[in-house]
């Protein structure tokens, strides 16, 4: 019987490595789409809370609240070891440095069939570059 599963990941973006009875780990790694100026759309889990742990480099998460419709963005400045729960029907997406490693808890069952996606208008699109400007200064990556 075996007692300790291992498993990792070091590519580029999402993989599931955990899944147990309803809930899944996971580790999201850095993708180009995560740079400010490439972020072009949100979404939102309909069916689960979703955790991200950052273990590793830089990330900020940006939310867009819970109504229908995306409201003002914010910036959340992530801490390596703390835990953000993003509440479901939370508009969420992540900015990521190239070094950046975070852990993702989530439904098992998560998957396009239950996610939700909003492309950015023109103004979120301009207040995530202002926002990001403001946030990271002069820095190409965060």
């Amino acid at each position: 019987m075996e007692t300790v599963e291992i498993k990792s990941f070091s590519g580029q973006g999402y993989k599931a490595l955990v899944s147990y009875g309803a809930w899944r780990a996971a580790v999201l790694r850095y993708l180009d789409e995560m740079q400010p100026n490439n972020i072009h759309r949100m979404e939102r889990h309909t069916l689960t809370d979703e955790v991200f742990i950052l273990t590793a480099g830089r990330a900020s998460l940006l939310i867009g609240g819970n109504q229908p419709n995306l409201s003002e963005i914010e910036i959340i400045s992530m801490k390596t070891g703390d835990f953000y729960n993003v509440k479901q029907n939370t508009w969420h997406a992540v900015l990521m440095s190239p070094d950046a490693n975070i852990v993702i808890v989530e439904n098992d069952d998560t998957s396009s069939e239950n996610t939700e996606f909003h492309l950015l208008s023109n103004n979120h699109l301009q207040s995530l570059h202002r926002l990001a400007q403001e946030f990271y200064g002069n820095e190409k990556s965060i």
